[in-house]
């Protein structure tokens, strides 16, 4: 039988994502989780949103008295990141910025945080990924056949950012995702960025070599860290204005920032995975999930986003460009990447992960709710 494909009448997440639902109107199942969580504390006042953002900056900066810095932020060169920057600067607080290099950055990236960074007067600490290491780990993900091959970049990411506090003794790590640009990603098409028993399983079945170098973190190490270091992840960027139309005007005019055409671009890598490999090999068009995320926060129309939506992923001769770049890199040959590219698709489910072996005796969407309860206390 036939599937019957509907696109959300709010948004334009549709049934690609395989776990959507939708109400009486036709309001997909992200939308509806959107407007419950804007309607709770502490988004459901400004006077409850500004309280919770002073009393993180006074906490951060009583905390961070007598040190050289009050807070960690990860950059990227990408917008989320930038304005991040930006915004800690404003508000008074003293951070060092944590730039993790996987190997893929484009130059533009690496030019765009240098400048701004220094604009802001910020020091940087650059981790560079062993890149044999990381190589194998990233063709383990392509082999496994899962749509969220770039989590083993999010995990080091959040790996080196807790590592980094506990090194100068910082009780705040600032993230630059936030509500405005990046609600309802489906749970479908990006699992595991905290799973390191997802992400070890992976590589254990299709890599290698040893991961001796790649700083990895386990659910109880986030635990640990959070539970009695005291360190505390906090969203900036829900807690102030943000939008990205005036976020970008900052960031071009005022810090020297230049735009690289697409949301999370700076990383050739990423660019490729999410404009090449997501759509052919798996269906998944992730344009739909941010520009529906703009909708949701009333930054675009939705006719807007349909008709952006009708442009392709990123021009074809870069896609060729960077489709020789990328198996280069990766030391595959033609026929490797295609077999990769033919291979049947996979889930989060085939492999070892927390949610697996907790769903076998409480059911998988309790598991689901639990491990996210842990996280936010």
């Amino acid at each position: 039988m036939t599937e019957t494909y509907t696109t959300c009448t709010r948004c334009i997440m549709d049934t690609t994502d395989t776990s959507i639902t939708f109400d009486e109107n036709g309001v997909c199942s992200h939308c509806l989780k959107y407007d419950e969580i804007v309607n709770s504390y502490p988004f459901n006042s400004q006077a409850s949103i500004d309280l919770e953002l002073e009393k993180m900056l006074e906490r951060t900066k009583k905390n961070g008295q007598g040190k050289p810095y009050d807070c960690v932020i990860g950059v990227s060169g990408g917008v989320d990141s930038t304005y991040l920057a930006y915004i800690a600067k404003e508000k008074g607080l003293r951070p060092i910025a944590v730039h993790l290099d996987n190997g893929w950055n484009s130059e533009l990236a690496v030019h765009n945080i240098e400048k701004v960074l220094k604009n802001l007067g910020i020091d940087l600490l650059t981790h560079v990924l062993e890149w044999d290491e990381f190589k194998d780990l990233q063709i383990a993900f392509l082999k496994a056949s899962v749509s969220d091959a770039e989590i083993p970049t999010d995990h080091a990411i959040s790996g080196i950012l807790y590592r980094v506090a506990r090194k100068y003794g910082i009780k705040t790590i600032l993230l630059g995702t936030n509500i405005a640009t990046e609600s309802g990603l489906p749970f479908s098409w990006t699992y595991g960025v905290s799973d390191w028993m997802y992400i070890s399983g992976i590589h254990k079945k299709f890599g290698t070599r040893k991961l001796s170098n790649y700083p990895h973190f386990s659910f109880f190490d986030e635990a640990y860290w959070k539970l009695f270091c005291g360190i505390k992840v906090f969203p900036i960027l829900d807690f102030v204005p943000y939008n990205k139309a005036d976020a970008l005007d900052v960031l071009q005019n005022r810090l020297g920032w230049q735009y690289y055409g697409g949301k999370h671009y700076e990383s050739i890598y990423t660019r490729f995975f999410q404009g090449y490999i997501l759509p052919k090999k798996f269906n998944i068009d992730k344009r739909k999930a941010h520009y529906s995320s703009l909708i949701r926060s009333g930054q675009i129309t939705r006719e807007k986003a349909l008709e952006e939506m009708a442009a392709p992923t990123y021009p074809e001769d870069m896609q060729r460009d960077d489709r020789e770049y990328v198996i280069k890199k990766l030391c595959l040959t033609e026929k490797e990447f295609d077999e990769i590219m033919a291979a049947p698709v996979k889930t989060y489910r085939d492999y070892p992960n927390y949610y697996n072996l907790a769903s076998k005796t409480i059911g998988f969407e309790q598991a689901r709710k639990i491990v996210r309860r842990l996280r936010s206390l």
